[in-house]
């Protein structure tokens, strides 16, 4: 994995991304600092009266969503700037999520309708998507004023046409995603379908950026791993979380915390905590069995857990103490260990975590395909207060899943991982939630 190359990207695709979305506001007469008039023209149609720029039909609509949203968070910041500022961070990011995780899927071949949003698996700049477009269950699910409006764009070979018609197609394949990854691709707003100007054409812009990182980083059978996303967000992060270090002993602000604060753990210190944690308490286990016969380091040998250290030497007294709780660890069903990490970020180490229990599973003979649903549904939880890394975290958890079983993504299955809402929106039902998720007095549940 090359991470300065990576780097280079997230950063860059952070700064495109909202120039975009900047320069679409502006032609719809939206600025930091204010918001131009409009010029009705008939029953569907505005002028914007700074810059004459003409719009219709929905985008009317998702022009007023937009200015209603705007001059909302203006109300609650008491701040036009801020305001605008977190408008544009948040679609921006809103698309940068999803053009990795299309990115992601599209080379592993995990998208439903088999065919790459990004890419050509021929090497022409095309995407496939587009090329194939009238042969997809996409088209077939288009309205008939779609269908006519596609067969005109296909015809046209303008740059405007061609972007608008990958703009469309690329917005669809997001909405056709939320069935499987709600929590990533859940519904957005219209103002947010709007601000999308994301280009496959533009050499300079964030897809040609993404397709210059090799494949192998992303393709899980080459070598590749999801944790990529979680570097890719990282970096993203970079000027952001500079910006407020910089402003010295300025309180930071709410919207500033995910940004000051993310930090994606190395890789080796992820294995050192979840194979001391978890690979040391089913090696207790396994060591309270009278028969095991294999020492600590062999069994974790035999798992490849190159971080893990056996216990030290002891006194007789504390040697009986450590077999006593060995013990006490020794009934327990794989399903009811459960790993929580109360401050996930993208996932890291809920993805180690992931793979580490797959091995116990395996151990214990169970075959990849249920083992997957299994961690998913009953081992792993994770809490933290980025949106963006919530969904992120999501989303690497889904993909490991994908990775075992083909299916997964059908069923409706959902990571226990969670946002932590402002603690002025935690109310009574969220703390039942939590209480009913860890604190199981019927059968109490073991959680490292």
């Amino acid at each position: 994995m090359d991470k300065k190359l990576i780097k280079t990207f997230a950063i860059e695709a952070r700064v495109k991304l909202r120039e975009s979305v900047m320069s679409k506001l502006a032609k719809l007469g939206i600025t930091d600092e204010q918001i131009s008039e409009i010029t009705e023209i008939g029953n569907d149609t505005i002028e914007i009266k700074d810059n004459h720029e003409r719009f219709t039909g929905n985008d009317v609509k998702n022009r007023a969503k937009l200015v209603e949203e705007l001059n909302k968070r203006e109300q609650q910041t008491g701040n036009r700037q801020i305001a605008y500022d977190t408008l544009v961070e948040e679609v921006a990011y809103t698309w940068f999520n999803r053009l990795i995780a299309i990115r992601f899927m599209e080379v592993n071949d995990y998208l439903p309708e088999r065919e790459r949003v990004l890419s050509s698996e021929s090497g022409i700049k095309q995407p496939d998507i587009i090329t194939h477009l009238l042969d997809t269950e996409m088209y077939a699910e288009f309205d008939l004023a779609t269908k006519e409006r596609v067969t005109e764009l296909l015809s046209d070979s303008s740059a405007d046409a061609v972007d608008e018609l990958y703009q469309l197609v690329f917005i669809k394949q997001c909405n056709s995603l939320n069935q499987q990854l709600p929590d990533l691709f859940e519904k957005i707003n219209d103002y947010t379908e709007l601000l999308f100007t994301v280009s496959y054409i533009d050499d300079n812009g964030v897809i040609a950026s993404l397709l210059n990182i090799p494949e192998d980083a992303f393709n899980v059978d080459e070598g590749g791993q999801v944790e990529i996303i979680g570097w890719m967000y990282q970096y993203y992060n970079t000027e952001p979380k500079d910006k407020v270090f910089a402003r010295g002993s300025r309180k930071i602000r709410a919207d500033e915390i995910p940004a000051a604060t993310q930090l994606f753990t190395p890789d080796w210190i992820v294995r050192y905590m979840v194979e001391n944690s978890l690979g040391r308490y089913y090696i207790d286990q396994k060591l309270a069995n009278p028969n095991e016969t294999r020492t600590e380091k062999e069994i974790a040998d035999e798992f490849g857990w190159q971080y893990y250290l056996p216990t030290a030497e002891q006194p007789e007294d504390v040697q009986l103490q450590i077999q006593d709780e060995r013990k006490a660890k020794s009934d327990f069903a794989l399903q009811e260990l459960k790993l929580i990490d109360p401050s996930m970020g993208s996932g890291h180490i809920l993805v180690y975590a992931f793979d580490v229990f797959m091995q116990l599973y395996e151990a214990e003979g169970q075959s990849p395909r249920t083992a997957s649903e299994l961690i998913l549904e009953n081992n792993l939880f994770g809490l933290d207060i980025d949106q963006r890394a919530f969904q992120l975290a999501y989303f690497a958890l889904m993909m490991k899943g994908r990775q075992y079983s083909r299916r997964i993504l059908s069923k409706q299955l959902r990571p226990n991982v969670y946002v932590v809402p402002n603690n002025s929106d935690i109310g009574e039902a969220e703390l039942q939630l939590v209480q009913m998720q860890f604190n199981d007095q019927k059968k109490p549940n073991k959680t490292y």
